[in-house]
């Protein structure tokens, strides 16, 4: 097993800054804005002076409700360089779950833009906290939250009772050199660097705790998957609240010296711009990314060329739309990484050299430093290659734990360190790993079980369906049947029963969805992520209006 990295998020920037310097570290090709390692490390110095100097240090609680703009990375970095532990806030939130995340978290600080889509966050913020508009900088105290003491506008403008970012930066003065190192020395890599709440497609948020040596690690490896190296350019259009940005991109970035290529927001026409222009080697995305990059009208105006690499995650990957990216895009070298938020997340990932059945097909092996086992759900006992359980794994990336909430900690992580994952899952004879889907999504129909991404999969096939989504819906008769909200192809024409027709005779009758649902777009958590128990809401509801085509 390699040598694992043991230092801090703050200290391996300082170290790839000092080795190389003039090396790009962050682009914004959008606004053609170029940081150098040393201009990016500078100015992390300098924002976590200046947070010092407003009373925020080790252990104290950060927030940052904001799209990836260009400072998003200034503050994760910053905060982690003095200790404090960085709460990425959901760019979706609405006031009422901004209010619970940021009581929950104990949150100290909070930084914030002015607005995403048709979210006002300067007005929720005020909504929430309305003696900002009256309490001098710094001097706030809230009734409704007794942590909250700074407020940090992350724009231009001036908002009353907020600190402009750059107010913040030039307090940095206030620090002097000597106490600036005290402070980075007395970290350790097995410190809390930031707190990742759960997306929300199921149950409560709940506050992840994850380690600047877990995060770190996870991140070498998922480089080392791709063969990353000083001359990748990696393409990120996922958001940076979610691991899937820090640690699949970030981390994975700065753990092999490359540069990164983030968007402030996903927009498909700008991801392929930005593949061209900068000469990208890598892209990231979760499959409604991919779809949207490959269907998009002027796709092929762009030279995709230089991709090589990258990552398809956060949701199950179709066959059909892996092999379009390797083939259309050029990324013959895509991977597939699975996890979750509580493993930092990273557990298992398909190698570049993997046979492309298997890149298609499975969700490769554990990293090293992970152990992978399939449990039966119900007694707990390991199961052999082939048959179907509960996904488990155990290792270093494993979380602290969730935030001031021990029961739920102790419901997911055993005492000998297994984390259930909630995931069914199947290891092969070679210790390939395929995921079959979530336990709460399993469809039981007349007692047999119907695997949503087994159908799903099938489903995919047919020409004129672009993507499919199975979800349950309630059945007086079976228990549950199967529904499937689809989506066509632009300017393709199809017949709920000519989808039934197609699956008759290829797949077991009672995996035939019961009910066809055509939309043109599925409900989204911010990351990207399809909204499963949105759907099923939905469904039921048009079965009980009989809004429906029914078998």
């Amino acid at each position: 097993m390699r040598e694992s990295l043991q230092c801090t998020v703050g200290d391996l920037l300082e170290r790839t800054a000092r080795r190389h310097p003039d090396r790009p570290a962050i682009i914004y090709s959008d606004r053609d804005l170029r940081y150098s390692y040393s201009e990016f490390n500078h100015r992390v110095d300098t924002l976590a002076k200046g947070m010092l100097a407003l009373d925020i240090g080790k252990g104290d609680h950060v927030g940052i409700w904001a799209t990836n703009v260009p400072d998003w990375l200034t503050v994760f970095f910053a905060s982690a360089r003095i200790g404090a532990i960085l709460i990425p806030v959901n760019t979706s939130y609405r006031p009422s779950e901004l209010e619970y995340v940021v009581r929950q978290s104990d949150m100290k600080a909070l930084f914030l833009i002015d607005a995403y889509r048709d979210n006002d966050y300067v007005r929720a913020l005020y909504e929430l906290v309305p003696e900002l508009k009256t309490t001098p900088k710094g001097s706030l105290r809230s009734a409704r939250f007794p942590n909250l003491k700074s407020v940090i506008y992350m724009g231009p403008h001036r908002h009353r009772g907020m600190y402009s970012l750059t107010e913040v930066m030039e307090l940095s003065d206030m620090i002097d050199e000597d106490s600036f190192a005290r402070i980075k020395n007395n970290l350790s890599p097995h410190d809390t660097v930031n707190m990742q709440y759960t997306s929300g497609t199921t149950g409560f948020p709940k506050g992840v705790m994850l380690t600047h040596y877990g995060i770190i690690n996870n991140g070498f490896s998922i480089g080392e998957r791709q063969r990353f190296t000083d001359e990748d350019r990696l393409c990120l259009p996922v958001p940076l609240f979610h691991c899937f940005g820090i640690t699949l991109g970030v981390m994975a970035v700065l753990t092999h010296e490359a540069t990164l290529v983030p968007l402030e927001t996903f927009d498909p026409l700008m991801v392929l711009a930005v593949v061209q222009k900068e000469r990208c080697t890598a892209v990231y995305g979760v499959p409604t990314m991919f779809i949207a990059e490959l269907t998009h009208p002027m796709f092929n105006m762009f030279d995709m060329s230089s991709l090589r690499t990258g990552i398809m995650a956060g949701s199950p990957c179709p066959e059909p739309v892996m092999r379009q990216v390797m083939e259309k895009m050029h990324c013959s070298e895509i991977t597939i990484v699975y996890g979750l938020t509580e493993a930092s997340p990273g557990i298992t990932q398909t190698r570049t050299d993997d046979p492309i059945h298997v890149r298609v097909s499975t969700v490769g092996k554990p990293f090293e430093g992970v152990e992978v086992k399939i449990i039966d759900p119900e007694s707990g006992q390991t199961l052999p290659p082939g048959k179907q359980g509960e996904l488990c794994s155990r290792g270093y990336n494993t979380m602290k734990g969730y935030y001031k909430m021990p029961q739920e900690t102790a419901e997911t992580i055993s005492p000998d360190g297994w984390l259930r994952t909630g995931d069914q899952a199947i290891e092969d004879e070679e210790g390939y790993i395929r995921i079959t889907g979530r336990l709460k999504d399993v469809i039981i129909r007349g007692g047999e079980n119907i695997y949503p991404k087994e159908v799903e999969d099938f489903l995919r096939e047919i020409p004129n369906i672009k993507d499919v989504q199975i979800v349950a819906v309630p059945s007086e008769k079976y228990g549950e049947e199967a529904a499937a909200f689809v989506q066509l192809k632009e300017g393709s024409n199809l017949e709920a029963s000519e989808i039934q027709d197609y699956c008759r005779g290829k797949i077991a009758r009672y995996k035939i969805p019961k009910y066809i649902f055509f939309t043109k777009s599925y409900p989204l958590t911010s990351s990207g992520k399809v909204q499963k128990f949105k759907l099923r809401e939905e469904a039921a509801a048009r079965v009980r209006n009989a809004a429906c085509v029914a078998v």
